[in-house]
């Protein structure tokens, strides 16, 4: 029970509830999309990172093809390698640690591991966020997709836009910022223009490339889009959680 007596734990397992509830949403969803159970339980169980995954279904669930999917996920998903240097060199894991460590690397475990002053806790609030959200959202991933099937067509329930509509609803409110916010409504108009002349996932991905030069451009803070999405401490003032910008 001493594990339960650390602060860094407890952060963890409150973390891991509230973000394993998603899964419910991303297993619906990506039935809702067309995947089949296997299919949808393999982006968890591999893939594990939520805003890469609804990504690839709100490609899928447009028309796009699965190259466009997989690339419109693996540009979200390039912030995890960064996190995954800081972690390195935070906690430096042991060689056989290194791979388990580099797949829980998310926004949850990074948060709760810099949201610490002692390197115990540190270790210890990257391991139970990490593994409390992947298995809670794998066992909510395949509550979702069997609940999902039972529905039937997803039209009839308005689901076949719903993947979208879910990953806009995750990411506008980490858009905290001026400039953030003004790359985002870029990208939305250039996205318009863009569905009717290409094929279907091609926008989402122009959409990236123009966020990206807008971001090269300089505009905001160097780290702007690096610090993790969830806030361990939200109670608190100070840069609790933010440490991985």
């Amino acid at each position: 029970m001493v594990l339960l007596q650390s602060p860094a734990v407890r952060v963890a397992l409150s973390v891991a509830i509230a973000t394993g509830l998603y899964g419910l949403s991303f297993g619906a969803l990506s039935v809702a999309a067309g995947l089949g159970l296997a299919q949808t339980m393999a982006l968890s169980l591999l893939l594990f990172s939520g805003g890469s995954q609804f990504a690839f279904i709100g490609v899928v669930a447009g028309g796009g093809s699965g190259i466009s999917a997989m690339s419109a996920s693996a540009l979200l998903g390039i912030r995890n390698g960064v996190y995954g240097m800081q972690v390195n060199v935070l906690l430096r894991p042991p060689r056989w640690q290194k791979l388990p460590a580099a797949h829980l690397t998310i926004d949850e475990s990074v948060a709760t591991a810099t949201g610490q002053a002692d390197p115990a806790e540190q270790r210890r609030g990257f391991w139970a966020a990490g593994i409390g959200v992947f298995v809670l959202w794998n066992v909510f991933t395949l509550v979702g997709a069997l609940a999902g099937n039972a529905m039937g067509d997803p039209a009839r329930w308005g689901l076949d836009g719903a993947a979208v509509a879910a990953f806009l609803g995750l990411l506008w409110p980490r858009i905290r910022a001026k400039e953030p916010a003004a790359i985002a409504v870029v990208c939305a108009v250039v996205t318009l223009v863009a569905v009717p002349l290409v094929p279907p996932g091609v926008p989402i991905l122009i959409a990236a490339v123009v966020a990206a030069l807008l971001g090269l451009s300089g505009l905001g803070p160097a780290t702007e889009g690096l610090e993790p999405d969830v806030e361990p401490y939200p109670s608190e003032s100070g840069s609790a959680g933010k440490g991985a910008a």
